[in-house]
């Protein structure tokens, strides 16, 4: 049973990283990765909010079939999303207004991170149990940190090289996370032997 919950946390966090394989939650990807404390404060928010939209939006999704009103989940996970996603604002600029301010209009488009729906429908789709859904959305959370952090270093490598005029800006940014996404594709594989599933 511990099997399946770390192949299942490490699945996450490396084979299938929500932004680097999946490509979602670009935005504050690349919004938010030039200074390290911004990229662990994002990471860590995003990190909550995935956890705790498992945590409401499995069991709304039970009874949405129970009742056969599946066909609403995209629309009340979108509000079970938005609603915590406010409660961390307001939470943040009340205990932690420093990272409140600079995480600034990133905070609230946690709202409309793909990333965060895309593993509420995921854990969803795969037919995961309620606590195997929880981990999942913690390795996933996990892993955007992961990214967050990585490609804040990349991107200080980077800017410390002085790349081409031509390259400066948004193409070595959009270089670099190619690479650095590239590198992730190491990990295939490696969950399925360590683990057996």
């Amino acid at each position: 049973m511990m099997a399946q919950y770390a192949s299942i946390l490490f699945s996450m966090i490396l084979v299938n990283n929500f932004v680097l394989v999946k490509f979602l939650g670009i935005c504050p990807f690349l919004g938010v990765s030039r200074k390290l404390d911004s990229a662990v404060g994002m990471g860590a928010a995003v990190t909550l909010v995935m956890v705790l939209a498992i945590a409401v939006t499995w069991p709304i999704q039970q009874l949405l079939v129970a009742w056969g009103l599946d066909y609403l989940q995209t629309i009340a996970f979108i509000l079970v999303i938005a609603t915590l996603v406010q409660l961390l604002e307001m939470a943040m600029r009340r205990y932690l207004p420093s990272l409140h301010a600079a995480l600034g209009v990133f905070l609230p488009l946690i709202t409309t991170n793909c990333a965060v729906l895309g593993v509420a429908i995921l854990t969803v789709d795969e037919g995961y149990t309620y606590p195997e859904a929880l981990v999942a959305g913690l390795g996933a959370g996990l892993g955007f940190l992961l990214a967050m952090v990585l490609f804040c270093g990349v991107r200080r490598r980077v800017e410390e090289a002085e790349p081409p005029e031509a390259f400066r800006g948004m193409p070595i940014t959009l270089i670099s996370a190619a690479i650095t996404a590239m590198s992730f594709m190491g990990f295939s594989g490696v969950i399925d032997h360590l683990f057996g599933a």
